[in-house]
């Protein structure tokens, strides 16, 4: 005999399909995320000696011109990297760089509006093993850049070195990132406009090698240099700290005298960089060591700018005046914000 359904059978049907839509939903948007964050991962730590090889590889095969082409546009494009690079509004806008940051999250905080008719260096702290919070709020536009600063463009400038390195070159150029030195900030301070903003982290390899989480800590009490150029070009100095950076990886912290640190010394002096002996999670579980960074709240702060004169030969007094008001602007930046993303009111930060 016929037997009606039970009453609301349907709907818990519908219900628990739905509950499996959105748990299968949320497994591959986690999987997206770790894929996106390890393909950084791996750019930054091997791409370019990988794309090297492989081009030595080609010249040496049936598809040698290929490669001869490419070297052909390296030398003619070499100076681009120092003028302005070759940036890409739809690299910038991938949408790899949404799961990227959403693997932590990273967010980008925005304390004051800047002036589209002034150019400015942002000084970026801490520099942690890998810059994440640097890359992925400067460029890429994940998490809003330009529509929180409309008509600013970042320029995140990093080693030299790495504008040497075919391909790499190319993709790092592609989100507006640029050389650290002279002739590369030159360029965009005095010959590309106004509304322009150099990211520097200014603690570079040094910073990096005390990185360590729990640790507030910034390299900043000699390093004048950023400040130097800002008053030559009269660009704003703007200091910004990112909550969580140092979080995301455990380091092997060397003592001072070790033979470790001796080494790290000696190639952060001749090559510009520091080799770290870190880790993170592993890639199939966060039980598990590997080069995956520990998905950990990553929170940039954009401070309030500092007016800047323009000094085309600023005295040592000058550097060391501006440079004293840029640190006491980024001890009160810390601390209004310290409590906000997980800091005691009791942390300092300590500037070394």
């Amino acid at each position: 005999s016929y037997q009606a359904p039970l009453p609301g059978t349907g709907s818990n049907i519908l219900s628990a399909l739905q509950d499996l839509f959105w748990l299968l939903k949320s497994k591959v948007e986690k999987q997206l995320q770790i894929i996106s964050v390890l393909q950084w991962v791996l750019t930054f730590l091997i791409m370019g000696i990988a794309c090297t090889l492989i081009l030595m590889y080609i010249l040496c095969t049936d598809c040698w011109a290929i490669a001869a082409l490419y070297l052909a546009w390296l030398v003619f494009d070499w100076n681009t990297p120092k003028k302005g690079g070759r940036r890409s509004q739809w690299v910038r806008n991938w949408a790899i760089w949404r799961y990227f940051r959403d693997y932590f999250p990273i967010r980008l905080v925005k304390t004051h509006n800047l002036l589209t008719t002034r150019n400015y260096i942002f000084g970026y702290h801490p520099h942690g093993i890998m810059g994440l919070g640097a890359f992925c709020n400067f460029s890429t536009e994940a998490t809003g850049v330009s529509q929180k600063f409309p008509g600013i463009r970042p320029y995140l400038a990093t080693l030299a070195g790495n504008f040497r390195m075919p391909i790499l070159r190319d993709y790092l150029m592609s989100g507006g990132i640029c050389p650290v030195n002279r002739d590369s900030i030159d360029y965009i301070l005095s010959k590309n406009g106004s509304g322009n903003a150099i990211i520097i982290v200014v603690g570079g390899a040094a910073e990096s090698l005390n990185c360590t989480p729990g640790k507030n800590s910034v390299t900043l009490r000699n390093r004048k240099g950023f400040v130097k150029l800002a008053l030559r070009h009269g660009a704003d100095l703007v200091p910004v700290y990112s909550f969580g950076e140092n979080e995301v990886y455990q380091q092997v912290i060397f003592e001072e005298g070790s033979w470790g640190r001796w080494v790290q010394k000696k190639f952060q002096k001749h090559i510009g960089f520091a080799p770290c002996i870190f880790h993170g999670r592993g890639l199939f579980s966060s039980n598990t060591w590997g080069l995956l960074p520990y998905s950990k709240p990553i929170t940039t702060v954009v401070g309030e700018p500092i007016t800047i004169p323009k000094i085309d030969n600023p005295s040592q007094k000058d550097v060391d005046f501006y440079h004293s008001i840029y640190v006491d602007a980024l001890i009160k930046l810390f601390d209004k914000y310290k409590s906000k993303f997980g800091l005691p009111e009791t942390e300092v930060l300590e500037v070394n």
